[in-house]
């Protein structure tokens, strides 16, 4: 498997100079507005604050307000926007399809997952994904929920998800692709030792970033090395765990946020579904600077206690968080090659 990216030279200096790009924003920072980073090394700049796209459509928020409150978002400065295939029975992209109308696509950065391990099933995803947001092309297309240690090797298995992700690129129904997961950073690491085997470049990579992070199972400790040296975009998610962080009542939203801005990542993905937590992400992201080194470490002293064992991070320990595990039937079976070798055997 090779897709066409190839790793221009000089790849871990670029990527240190992203990183400290990253966390000094760019000129929207001095002009007012939310402050924007580079995506990696696509050459794109996107928002720091992303708006989530499960929150958005969860039914205790109107189909209206939902298209309200993106527009808004997109008004005030927050272009990159998140969604997955399989986000509230399709309803998360239906209502994001909806706000893009009347030019609001061009205006945003969007961005979905889907969840099919076989080039088939994540083709057909990929498809509804495009009709349900009401567009003909995506700017990222990432491999949802990589939390088992067979999903890369079903990933790039022959008639494997791979095959589609490159095959909707080559179309032009993605500029750029990436993977998402949420469990384990051993997981994400084997990721990307089997891209790098099967010479596939990543554009982005997402994962939990929290001030819990460092204490449990830590992605900044094993994934973030990794990302920076390939010149992988971090997309980060899960600031608050929704919600259930702040239930250690050891940091407030603000301090949840402005932590993992403060890590070297190019967009933090947070779940927006009233106005007044749309006020407070546009005011952090506009006027977000980094926390330093000592900053940082009173903040992780103060969480260290409740984050040992992760209990406050569900993603990590529980299937709470795993959609692909509820519902084993969106992965769309094996590949055919799979099946084949097992009824061989």
């Amino acid at each position: 498997m090779e897709d066409p990216n190839v790793n221009p030279p000089n790849v871990n200096r670029r990527s240190a100079i992203l990183g400290l790009a990253a966390l000094a924003g760019s000129s929207s920072a001095q002009t007012g507005g939310v402050q924007r980073r580079p995506l990696g090394k696509t050459g794109v700049d996107v928002s720091c604050i992303g708006l989530g796209g499960s929150h958005i459509g969860k039914a205790k928020v109107t189909d209206s307000e939902a298209v309200r409150l993106i527009r808004q978002a997109v008004d005030r400065g927050i272009n990159f926007l998140d969604n997955s295939w399989d986000y509230n029975d399709g309803r998360s992209e239906t209502r994001m399809g909806n706000a893009l109308r009347d030019g609001y696509r061009n205006k945003a950065f969007l961005m979905t997952k889907f969840d099919g391990r076989t080039k088939e099933s994540a083709a057909k995803q990929i498809d509804e994904s495009l009709r349900r947001l009401q567009t003909d092309h995506l700017d990222l297309l990432q491999f949802h929920e990589v939390i088992r240690f067979d999903d890369p090797d079903r990933f790039f298995a022959k008639d494997g998800a791979a095959e589609a992700l490159v095959a909707a690129k080559k179309a032009g129904k993605t500029r750029f692709i990436g993977f998402t997961g949420h469990k384990d950073p051993h997981v994400h690491h084997y990721m990307l030792e089997q891209a790098a085997k099967n010479r596939f470049q990543f554009d982005t990579v997402q994962f939990p970033v929290n001030v819990m992070d460092a204490h449990f199972r830590s992605f900044g400790k094993l994934v973030i090395p990794e990302a920076q040296k390939q010149g992988i975009a971090i997309l980060g998610m899960k600031s608050m765990g929704s919600g259930v962080i702040l239930k250690s009542n050891t940091v407030t939203a603000p301090d949840c946020l402005r932590y993992a801005l403060s890590q070297p990542v190019s967009v933090v993905i947070t779940g927006i579904d009233a106005q007044n937590i749309l006020d407070q992400a546009v005011k952090i992201a506009t006027e977000f600077k980094p926390m330093s080194e000592a900053d940082k470490r009173i903040l992780l002293s103060k969480t260290a206690r409740a984050a040992a064992s992760g209990e406050y991070e569900l993603f990590k320990t529980t299937s709470h968080f795993d959609s692909t595990a509820q519902h084993p039937e969106w992965l769309g079976g094996e590949t055919a090659r799979t099946k084949q070798l097992g009824q061989e055997g």
